[in-house]
């Protein structure tokens, strides 16, 4: 049996593939920032994935940065979101949400004139922002203290609490692609001073501590992760990212995580290195390769245990059946980029599957 096909226990769960699904924003969700019941298809689609990592979701209003993304901090957004749980369990799937803060990545346009925050005043500058005004440029963003901090942490542990009431199998935090968390990580959108600035270990504080509140919703082994330390974007950088990411591989071994998720390289290509080796000879836990990644490279990563598992974005977005078309050798769907963040169903649950092509 080729390896992607072979079962990965996670904790309690057991995976029926390594075919994973990647977090892939789609601003699908309704004013309000509700999950639909399109969601709800779209996902139970993608159901015979061995999980499911649904998108980005707000821990918290205010923090919006996509302008129709869902959250999971309100009581209706739970009912939405268990649109979504049902439909993908009825299908006989497992799934995962991503909790998320956008940082300084959010824009007042988004969220009723609110400032977003960062852990320094450092503006992204490398893109502009979609907002209901057209694209935008993005603003400098208030520096948060750290008595603030325990609020952002508070919010994380709601959202896991309310992603559990919505019906998901676990949640992964976002610690990835220059949002609140990575921008604490790494130093390039990191100058503060203190107990969450300067060392590696002092900008992982805040991570490691949404990681422990989550933990003690959930259990840790239904908690994932997911970094990027090459990605640049969001305007980010770090002087040492193979140093960062060995450190942070080290200190998860404290945690007992359903699986560490890393972005191997950066979507710009200005940054290069190999992140997965030293990540892979620090780290005990399951590993999950991301980006780029075809089906056969994908067996071979796994079966030279590099990774335990890949995360397929684009192809499987154009593909509601992946796995049956890697079993298969079939031809693969092209992803639409125009409709990646467009409204409706066209690009989104209308890609065929091979029974209906």
């Amino acid at each position: 049996m080729n390896i992607l096909f072979q079962p990965l226990q996670m904790g309690n769960l057991t995976l029926p593939n390594r075919i994973l699904m990647a977090p892939l924003t789609r601003s699908r969700a309704e004013d309000g920032h509700l999950p639909t019941s399109l969601m709800a298809e779209y996902y139970a689609q993608r159901a015979s994935g061995g999980l499911i990592i649904a998108e980005a979701t707000m821990i918290m209003v205010g923090n919006s940065a996509f302008w129709h993304e869902p959250g999971i901090y309100s009581d209706a957004q739970i009912e939405g979101w268990q649109k979504t749980t049902d439909a993908v369990h009825a299908a006989g799937g497992l799934i995962f949400l991503q909790i998320w803060h956008g940082g300084r990545a959010c824009h007042p346009l988004l969220n009723d004139g609110q400032q977003p925050v960062a852990p320094s005043p450092i503006a992204i500058t490398d893109d502009e922002v979609h907002t209901p005004e057209g694209k935008k440029p993005y603003v400098m963003p208030l520096e948060l203290h750290d008595n603030e901090l325990p609020g952002i942490v508070a919010g994380f542990k709601q959202a896991a609490v309310n992603a559990k009431a919505a019906g998901f199998d676990g949640v992964e935090v976002h610690g990835a692609n220059g949002y609140l968390l990575d921008e604490f990580l790494r130093d390039g959108s990191n100058h503060r001073a203190g107990a969450y600035g300067g060392s590696i270990e002092n900008r992982s504080r805040l991570l490691l501590e949404v990681i422990t509140a989550v933990s003690d919703v959930w259990g840790s082994d239904r908690v994932g992760l997911r970094i990027s330390p090459l990605n640049s974007f969001n305007s980010m950088i770090d002087s040492d990212p193979i140093g960062l990411s060995t450190w942070l591989a080290t200190k998860l071994n404290d945690y007992n995580l359903a699986y560490l998720h890393v972005m191997r390289s950066d979507f710009a290509q200005k940054q290069h290195g190999d992140i997965l080796t030293p990540i892979r000879a620090h780290y005990n836990g399951i590993l999950i390769g991301n980006m780029g990644y075809t089906a056969a490279e994908a067996t071979a990563a796994i079966e030279a245990a590099q990774i335990d598992a890949v995360a397929f974005g684009t192809s499987f977005l154009a593909n509601p059946d992946l796995p049956e078309r890697i079993k298969l050798g079939a031809a693969l769907n092209q992803p639409d980029p125009a409709t990646f963040y467009s409204q409706g169903p066209a690009g989104y649950t209308d890609y065929p599957t091979l029974s209906n092509a």
